[in-house]
């Protein structure tokens, strides 16, 4: 079956270039001009992955990437944020808001192809990840994206969550900062690797006594180990 993808570009001509390069690529697409009619259609029509504007008439990218990561059914859809803006600030904010991939415009079909691809490579590789489960009560929930403790639900952001789920999926391995940026976005190194040191600090915070499972390695990076 084919992946549906959702473009939401209120260009015409843009809409329609990404469209026919991504149908030549093999998928299915459906082109939105504004943000809310397409939040609107995601309730009842998921998609596979969004290729998202930064400047909409109606909500910018920013406002649609956080209402969708912080919703109970699409939190974990790959998104693709597309801009106009060089500012490497704006294309952080993209990226630490949630979006699995930042293009600027103009950019070359190919490039556009390639990025759609790695995103779906990786979203299939974390959907086909079993539930974690740290003893006595902490479980991370892949399907819905969440971390739980006992019935109680962590405010995670979708950035310190996948770092919690990389981290745990393989305790007591060392991952450099460089290595989780990797993992998170690819190697478009325009996130500082101070910032994974943000986000840990944030997710220590909310993980309350299970803080001391994610452990500093001196002048490397940082592991979960199972014994805190």
């Amino acid at each position: 079956m084919q992946k549906m993808i959702y473009i939401v570009e209120d260009e015409p001509d843009i809409a329609e270039l990404v469209a026919i390069k991504l149908q030549s690529a093999g998928f299915d697409t459906r082109i939105f001009s504004r943000g809310r009619p397409m939040l609107d259609a995601l309730e009842s029509a998921p998609c596979d992955l969004l290729v998202l504007d930064l400047m909409l008439p109606d909500m910018d990218g920013i406002q649609i990437c956080t209402k969708i990561r912080e919703g109970e059914h699409n939190k974990g859809l790959p998104i693709i944020m597309l801009t106009a803006r060089v500012d490497v600030a704006d294309r952080i904010k993209g990226l630490e808001t949630g979006a699995d991939d930042y293009l600027s415009k103009p950019f070359e079909g190919k490039e556009l192809v390639a990025r759609v691809n790695a995103v779906l490579r990786r979203s299939d590789s974390s959907a086909q990840t079993k539930d974690i489960f740290i003893p006595p009560a902490l479980k991370l929930d892949m399907n819905r994206y969440e971390a739980i403790i006992g019935e109680e639900r962590l405010d995670l952001t979708l950035t310190e969550f996948r770092i919690l789920k990389l981290l745990a999926s393989k305790p007591d391995r060392v991952w450099s900062r460089s290595a989780i940026l990797d993992h998170l976005w690819g190697n478009d190194k325009i996130v500082i690797e101070r910032s994974v040191d943000v986000h840990i600090k944030n997710l220590r915070e909310k993980l309350g006594d299970y803080s001391g499972h994610i452990q500093n390695v001196r002048g490397v990076g940082y592991c979960f180990s199972m014994e805190k």
